[in-house]
């Protein structure tokens, strides 16, 4: 305290000298005159200037054998640590200045520099720390793997350092591939620092890769306590990872516990189409048709969606076409005006020969919005009202061009998926697709051959062999409550379509794709 008293003094001193003698010079004129005794110096300004100059690095090396001759004397009387005090002041200054060169040189993107630096610094401060911390980054700017790593293993010999060192490798090999070593190690990061929000996001991406449903639930459990995501956004994910674990446990056998989960994820998330789906058909199961109607249509009324319409028809799977139009109706006036429920109303009048009402039901639709399946049930509606096949084909073949409606899409890649699954398939996104149209440009069009059967009805094709009782059920259902895409066969209100006709629509298609 008492010596940085004295070094604030001798500044001040010295400012004070170089005031008074610049006043000097102005006064005097150009030259200058020093008398010591009986000696009489006459100096220029620059000789003036030099001499200043000479004088105060006398005044540093001076303070340097100073501050040395006291840290001396202060070892002589029992200091041990007094010289190498000392010393080492002047390397930890060599070090902080080598550390913050490698920190400007990391920032600007100098890999190299930087590590060099890091080294430097190294060897000055003795703090491997920090400096493997600059070293890792420097070599992964770098393009060197090999080197990161190994600065990341390191760190794992500190425990103040552990966590950067199990982080940066886990994103070694991520980069690598390496998903299951990269779950283990993002794990562990996550028990060290459950708040930290970029793990969590990569543990629950891992865990919902390797199907992992009940961690992956307890880490989205962790990020809504830790105030990392909204508590809606919260229940729908945890509806999404409820229903993969349905259908995990579905796959498994146990059918019973996969129907209580579905409809766990049902409640979550009400707006889920897959969960109310699997919910609905948990409910048929048990012997419960008004709770199983009574979940698809308030899915209805969020998000309209040709499977809810599958999953209401499987209600009362044996109903005939008039009965299961009428029992439709308390579905079909939710969401009157939306395009699913014009198509859906259109197909059940078709299925029910009332073709006019048919067309009523399907409007304008074909025209403001015209897409596959609704040009395909216009086309049947044509064939019907026993419409010449010039009419048919012209339909069809706005068809065959014509986009083909929503459809499971990820918001992350833009691709489609043919079903709905929790992670996408292309990029790995987790809660990313949703149920809407491409974007004009990435339209995919159905072939002439795939909208035969719409046309031409069943009875037209090969006979299938014969099914189990569960998938004849479900061709039941697909004959009158259509696929997302397709609307219901013709062959129920037109008995008299023809080989001949499957001809001239197959001829007409195969010119249509030439």
């Amino acid at each position: 305290m008492l010596w940085s008293l004295v070094k604030i003094l001798l500044f001040v001193a010295v400012v004070v000298g170089l005031t008074v003698g610049a006043g000097y010079v102005m006064e005097t004129g150009p030259s200058v005159v020093v008398s010591v005794g009986s000696v009489e110096l006459n100096l220029g300004p620059l000789q003036a200037v030099l001499l200043a100059l000479a004088a105060l690095v006398a005044i540093w090396l001076v303070f340097k054998i100073v501050s040395l001759l006291v840290a001396f004397l202060r070892f002589l009387l029992g200091d041990e640590t007094a010289l190498s005090r000392y010393f080492d002041r002047n390397r930890e200054r060599r070090g902080y200045k080598a550390l913050t060169e490698s920190l400007m040189a990391l920032a600007a993107g100098e890999g190299r520099q930087a590590m060099n630096q890091a080294a430097k610094a190294e060897k000055y401060l003795g703090n491997p720390t920090i400096t493997n911390v600059i070293t890792a980054q420097a070599a992964e700017s770098m393009g060197d793997r090999k080197k990161a790593e190994e600065s990341y293993k390191k760190l794992l010999k500190d425990d103040r350092a552990r966590f950067v060192g199990i982080r940066g490798i886990m994103k070694q090999k991520l980069s690598e591939g390496d998903t299951d070593t990269a779950l283990l190690l993002a794990e562990k990061a996550f028990a060290l620092k459950p708040k930290h929000e970029e793990v969590q996001d990569t543990l629950l991406k891992l865990q919902a890769e390797h199907h992992d449903w009940t961690g992956a639930r307890k880490t989205l459990g962790t990020k809504l306590r830790t105030g990392t995501l909204p508590r809606d956004v919260h229940r729908r994910r945890d509806a999404v990872l409820a229903l993969s674990e349905a259908k995990d446990v579905l796959d498994a056998g146990k059918s019973i516990d996969a129907r209580e989960a579905a409809i766990e994820a049902n409640k979550l998330s009400p707006d889920l189409v897959p969960a109310s789906i699997m919910a609905a058909r948990g409910y048929i199961e048990k012997g419960k048709p008004r709770y199983a109607a009574r979940v698809l249509k308030k899915t209805w009324d969020v998000t309209p969606h040709p499977e809810l319409a599958m999953a209401f028809a499987e209600i009362e799977p044996n109903e005939d076409p008039k009965a299961r139009l009428k029992r439709f109706g308390d579905l079909t006036k939710i969401n009157p005006d939306h395009p699913e429920t014009r198509m859906l109303l259109a197909e059940l009048n078709i299925a029910a020969e009332d073709f006019p009402e048919a067309r009523r039901a399907l409007g304008d639709l074909p025209n403001s919005d015209p897409t596959a399946r609704s040009l395909s049930i216009m086309a049947a509606i044509e064939r019907g009202e026993g419409a010449d096949d010039a009419v048919v084909r012209g339909w069809l073949t706005r068809a065959v061009t014509a986009p083909r409606g929503p459809q499971w899409v990820c918001d992350n890649c833009q691709k489609t998926e043919p079903t709905w699954q929790p992670v996408c398939s292309h990029c790995g996104g987790f809660d990313t697709l949703a149920w809407k149209e491409l974007p004009k440009s990435e339209l995919s069009l159905p072939t002439g051959s795939e909208m035969l059967p719409l046309i031409v009805g069943e009875k037209a094709k090969a006979p299938e062999p014969e099914m189990e009782p569960e998938a004849e059920t479900k061709t039941e259902a697909e004959t009158d409550v259509p696929e997302p895409h397709e609307p219901a066969p013709v062959d129920a209100v037109q008995p008299q379509a023809t080989a001949e006709a499957a001809e001239v629509v197959e001829a007409q298609a195969e010119e249509i794709r030439k």
